[in-house]
């Protein structure tokens, strides 16, 4: 689909003076949201033996954010676009922080679940709110290319850091300050954010749509609901296809409800462009094909290499600063030569690592054997996430950039819920049937391993599609980003 035509950008719209001290700020909320998604992950255990939480209770510290966190996003976009981005960044920011505080003074099991639920509800605020700030804050398309890649590069090495960060925390500090940490960050955003980042809200039509609000958020909360319980019940389990089938229903009834009122929770005009219907359908298998890797090496690291928390998370710190490296390596090749095959070499470096840690051993050595297919994904995620995010964004104008940068976030949190769950489900069955083929009495580290390589095998293949559908439906050229520099470009 062609590009919208430029519109000149009035002298009240030229490019705002303060926009790198904005970028700042929006980076420092980024890292915090992303850190959180990994960094707890590392504490459970002391968690739940502090707590006393049960192994059926403990999957809650996780469910509890990422229900509320992926139920929301789409009202929680929509809430940006409406009382302005900056005014709910500075909420989010702030409930973030108070929920944060409540979970690190938690005493029982069942404060630390509301708060990280509460995290996720503010985190619904707070996440749609950053991305759409920098769509409308920077609106050249070579200043909007660095300033999504330095987004790109928090993004995807956020993670990682997470992963070191909660490992030094927990093994010098307390499980607490997993969570309290998130306060004094938040705290100066805040006070960062207040004289640098610009207001900016839609304009026109701002009323909201209730009911399509209500089914959105039931149906995004009753399919990754039912997503998790593939966890512990299986994919065939009464409650995983129940959710999951009543969870697809609403959110069937909920497209139907946006295509017959006048003011859409999700105007579908967002999905019909190819361009960004690539960029969400792409980043969608991104999240089902990567993020288990993190799952599989930290056991990998732990129960079969035998390494500590936080000796593990050290590990991951090479991928971050991969991905940091191609994230700016991207941000300078995306106007240049435009986002179609930045993106797709992005997918083949990634797929070829992915394909490395199949050969992997209960024997492998860390440094020869992880590491460069570790490095190898890493850059190649840098060019697949930066251009994600740009052409998520393409031409979608002031007035819907908050619900369209809510439809990025939830293809990735959705995407992400599933592709631990089945990919998980993959390693299990796979382990298992290693036991059962060599008459094992238990898991051995090579049972284990033969797990993770069906995993990893499933997981390169589930990127090949992502890499697929981008070639494919990205059409978009430089001189069509070039030729939506203008803020007020309206969406085609």
């Amino acid at each position: 689909m062609s590009a919208t035509a430029a519109v000149p950008v009035p002298a009240a719209l030229e490019a705002d003076p303060r926009r790198w001290k904005a970028l700042f700020v929006i980076a420092i909320a980024q890292l915090m949201v992303v850190l959180d998604s990994s960094i707890v992950n590392i504490a459970l255990p002391s968690m739940q033996e502090d707590l006393g939480i049960s192994d059926a209770n403990r999957q809650w510290v996780i469910t509890a954010y990422t229900l509320a966190f992926g139920g929301l996003l789409l009202l929680g976009g929509r809430i940006a676009d409406y009382q302005g981005r900056k005014r709910v960044f500075i909420i989010g920011l702030a409930g973030f922080a108070t929920a944060s505080f409540l979970g690190g003074i938690s005493t029982s099991a069942e404060l630390l679940f509301a708060a990280r639920a509460l995290q996720g509800v503010f985190a619904a605020l707070l996440a749609p709110a950053a991305l759409s700030l920098i769509s409308v804050t920077f609106t050249e398309s070579h200043e909007r290319a660095k300033a999504f890649g330095v987004f790109g590069a928090i993004s995807g090495g956020g993670a990682a850091i997470g992963l070191v960060a909660g490992g030094i925390l927990t093994e010098y500090a307390s499980w607490h300050w997993t969570l309290l940490v998130n306060v004094p960050i938040a705290i100066l955003a805040i006070f960062l954010a207040i004289p640098f980042v610009k207001e900016s809200r839609a304009t026109g039509d701002t009323k909201y749509d209730v009911p399509g609000a209500i089914f959105a958020t039931a149906g995004l909360v009753s399919l990754v609901y039912g997503i998790t319980q593939a966890n512990t019940m299986g994919w065939n389990g009464t409650s995983t296809l129940s959710f999951m089938g009543l969870g697809l229903l609403l959110l069937a009834i909920f497209l139907f409800i946006e295509t017959r009122t006048t003011h859409p929770l999700l105007p579908l005009r967002i999905l019909a462009n190819r361009n960004r219907g690539g960029a969400y359908l792409a980043s969608f298998f991104v999240g089902v094909g990567l993020f288990a890797m993190f799952l599989f090496l930290t056991f990998f690291f732990q129960g079969v290499l035998g390494y500590t928390p936080l000796q593990s998370g050290l590990l991951f710190l090479p991928f971050s600063a991969g991905v940091i490296i191609s994230a700016g390596a991207a941000s300078q090749l995306l106007p240049r030569f435009g986002p179609r095959w930045v993106t797709a070499s992005g997918f083949a470096l990634a797929i070829t690592g992915m394909i490395l840690l199949t050969r992997m051993t209960s024997t492998s050595v860390y440094v020869s054997d992880i590491l460069p297919a570790l490095i190898i994904i890493s850059l190649g995620m840098g060019l697949v996430f930066v251009p994600l995010s740009a052409v998520s964004l393409f031409a979608i104008g002031n007035h819907d950039a908050g619900v369209a940068s809510a439809v990025l976030n939830t293809s990735q949190q959705i995407g992400g819920s599933i592709g631990v769950a089945f990919l998980n489900t993959i390693a299990a069955s796979a382990t298992t049937a290693f036991v059962v083929a060599n008459n094992l009495d238990a898991p051995t580290p090579d049972a284990l391993v033969a797990g993770f390589t069906k995993g990893f095998l499933w997981g390169a293949l589930i990127l090949a599609v992502a890499g697929i559908i981008w070639v494919v439906l990205v059409t978009m050229t430089k001189k069509d980003m070039a030729a939506n520099d203008s803020p007020t470009a309206h969406v085609g």
